[in-house]
C-alpha cells in the first residue's frame, strides 16, 4: 500500500515536530525550507569562535519537551545535556541596583519581601493560583483543538476559563497583589515574549509566573540549536526527508484538494500540505486567490506581536555586572508598551533583555571572551533603516555600558543587527514581526487562525500562529494538535 505523501513547507521548530509525528504514524514525509539550515527563527550563527542562537534563548516548561520526544521512545538527556540556571536572570530597574531572581523559592520570596513587605506570603497565593491555572490549561486549554467557537464556549470550558481568569488581564490579576511597580513588572515581562502587553495579554497567561519560578529556566549546553538537532535526529531516524536552500513558490490546488508544490528547484505531488511557513506568506502569496481562507482585510486587522532589534556582539573580553539572562524593565514600560501596540514608532526609553550564555556555556565564546545577544522589542510593521538601527545600537550600547559597570564598545570584535527587514527576507515575516499574533483576547484559541485550511481540502497550518501560540514549548504542542487531527482523518488511507 502506497503511504500518503505530504510535504511540510518550513523547518522550524513546528514543521521539524510535526513531521516527525506524522513520519511515525506512517505517512512519507519530505519537510521543505528556504533558508540553508533547519531552525526556523531558532537559527544558529557562527563567526570566529562564537556561536550565537539568533532567535529563541529561554528553555522553559522543560515537561513539554520531555512529553515531546518521550513519543520516539526518547529522553532528554539521550539528545542534550540541560543545565538549570540559578539565578533565573538579573533584572534592572531604572539607576537602582539591579536585582537577581534565584531559582529557590525560599529565595525568591526574600527577593519580594525586601521590596514590598508582606508580599512574600502575597506570592505564595499568586503562585498557587498561577499553578492551578497552568495545570487546567495544561490538561484542558493547551492541547486540545478547538475548531470551532463552540469548542470555545462550551458549559466546561466557560467554567474553566473563568478559574483561568481569561477575561481580564494579566496586569489587572497582578494588581490584586501587588502594589509595588518593580514586582509586578517581574511578574508580567514574559508577555512581551509571547507578543503581548501585560494590559492586553489575558491573565491565563500569568502561568508564565508558575513556569519561571515553579518550574525554572533551564539551558541546553550548546545552545538552542541543540533543540534543531535532536529533532533533526528524531526525523533521520524516522526517514523524514529534509530539503533545504529550496524555496516553495507555490501551493497547487486542483478541484478543491491540495495537490502538490512548486519550489525554485522543482515541482512535487503530494496528497496533504502543512504550513509551517509564515501564516500570511502562505495565505498571500502561496495559494491562489480564491483557495485562500483569509482576506487582505483579515490580516490588516490582527494585532501583531512586536518585531525586535537584535544585537550580535563578541567581545574580547569577559564583562562584570551580567548574568546568563538580563533584563532591563525601564520605569516608564507602558509607555514602551505603547509604542509596540497602540502608537507604531521606535521607543524613546526602551527596555530591553540581554542574554550572555557565555557566563553558562563556555562552548560558545573562544576562552575569555563574551557572548551577547541584546533583543529591543519594536513595533511590526515601522520603517527600518540602516541610520535608525545605528542610533539605537549606540543608545543601547550605552545604556548597557551604565547598567553594567564595564566598558562594551570598544571591546567589539564579532558585530551583526537584525530587524524587521531581515525577518521579512530570511522568514517572509508579516509585518517583519519575530512573534506572529499577539494573544489578546480574541486572538486566542479558537480566535487564533484556523490549523485547517476553510478553502482547501488537505491544506494545514502549524506554528505560532495556531492555538496554543507563541513559544517553543507552545509550537511543539501545537505540532502535537496537527498531527493528531491529520492521522486521525488519514492514517491508514492510500495515495
Amino acid at each position: 500500500m502506497n503511504k500518503k505523501k505530504i510535504i511540510v513547507i518550513g523547518a522550524g521548530f513546528g514543521g521539524l515536530a510535526v513531521a516527525n509525528l506524522l513520519a511515525r504514524d506512517g505517512f512519507s514525509v519530505t519537510v521543505i525550507e528556504k533558508n540553508s539550515q533547519a531552525g526556523g527563527r531558532a537559527q544558529v550563527w557562527r563567526e570566529k569562535g562564537f556561536v550565537y542562537d539568533m532567535g529563541p534563548s529561554w528553555y522553559l516548561m522543560p515537561e513539554v519537551f520531555e512529553n515531546y520526544f518521550s513519543i520516539f521512545g526518547k529522553k532528554i538527556s539521550d539528545l542534550f545535556e540541560l543545565k538549570r540556571l540559578d539565578p533565573n536572570y538579573r533584572v534592572f530597574f531604572g539607576d537602582s541596583a539591579p536585582i537577581d531572581i534565584p531559582s529557590s523559592m525560599d529565595g525568591i520570596e526574600k527577593v519580594f519581601e525586601g521590596i514590598e513587605p508582606g508580599s512574600a506570603k502575597k506570592l505564595r497565593r499568586y503562585l498557587e493560583a498561577a499553578k492551578y491555572q497552568y495545570d487546567i490549561a495544561m490538561k484542558e486549554f493547551l492541547y486540545r483543538d478547538f475548531s470551532s467557537v463552540m469548542d470555545f464556549f462550551d458549559l466546561r470550558l466557560i467554567t474553566q476559563g473563568l478559574r483561568l481568569h481569561i477575561f481580564e488581564s494579566v496586569d489587572k490579576f497582578a494588581r490584586r497583589y501587588f502594589k509595588s511597580d518593580k514586582l509586578r513588572k517581574v511578574l508580567e515581562y514574559t508577555m512581551v515574549f509571547l507578543g503581548g502587553s501585560p494590559d492586553n495579554t489575558p491573565a491565563l497567561y500569568s502561568i508564565m509566573s508558575h513556569v519561571d519560578f515553579g518550574l525554572g529556566v533551564w539551558y541546553p549546553m550548546g545552545g538552542m540549536g541543540r533543540i534543531t538537532e535532536a529533532l533533526e535526529k528524531v526525523a533521520s531516524e524516522n526517514g523524514v526527508e529534509i530539503r533545504l536552500s529550496e524555496e516553495v513558490k507555490k501551493i497547487k490546488v486542483s478541484g478543491g484538494r491540495v495537490c502538490g508544490v512548486e519550489t525554485d528547484l522543482g515541482s512535487y505531488p503530494c496528497d496533504l500540505v502543512v504550513v509551517n511557513a509564515d501564516y500570511e506568506h502562505a495565505e498571500s502569496k502561496l495559494l491562489d486567490k480564491e483557495w485562500r481562507s483569509f482576506g487582505r482585510r483579515y490580516w490588516e486587522s490582527r494585532k501583531m506581536g512586536p518585531s525586535a532589534y537584535l544585537i550580535y556582539l563578541g567581545l574580547n573580553k569577559r564583562i562584570k555586572g551580567l548574568q546568563h539572562h538580563n533584563l532591563y524593565l525601564d520605569e516608564k514600560w507602558s509607555e514602551h508598551f505603547d509604542t509596540i501596540f497602540k502608537r507604531p514608532q521606535w521607543p524613546d526609553n526602551p527596555s530591553f533583555y540581554v542574554s550572555c550564555p557565555s557566563k553558562t556555556d563556555p562552548s560558545v565564546a573562544p576562552e575569555g571572551c563574551e557572548n551577547l545577544f541584546v533583543l529591543v522589542p519594536v513595533a511590526a510593521g515601522i520603517e527600518d533603516l540602516p541610520q535608525i538601527r545605528e542610533k539605537y545600537f549606540n543608545k543601547t550600547i550605552a545604556h548597557l555600558e551604565k547598567l553594567c559597570g564595564d566598558s562594551i564598545k570598544d571591546s567589539i570584535i564579532v558585530k551583526r543587527d537584525f530587524a524587521h527587514n531581515d525577518f521579512i527576507r530570511e522568514y517572509n515575516s508579516y509585518k517583519g514581526t519575530s512573534l506572529g499574533l499577539s494573544h489578546t483576547l480574541f486572538q486566542t484559541a479558537v480566535f487564533r487562525p484556523a490549523r485547517k485550511s476553510k478553502k482547501a481540502d488537505g491544506l494545514y497550518y502549524c506554528g505560532a500562529y495556531n492555538h496554543p501560540g507563541i513559544g517553543v514549548p507552545m509550537v511543539l504542542i501545537s505540532a502535537q494538535i496537527c498531527a493528531s487531527s491529520i492521522k486521525e482523518k488519514y492514517a491508514g488511507q492510500s495515495s
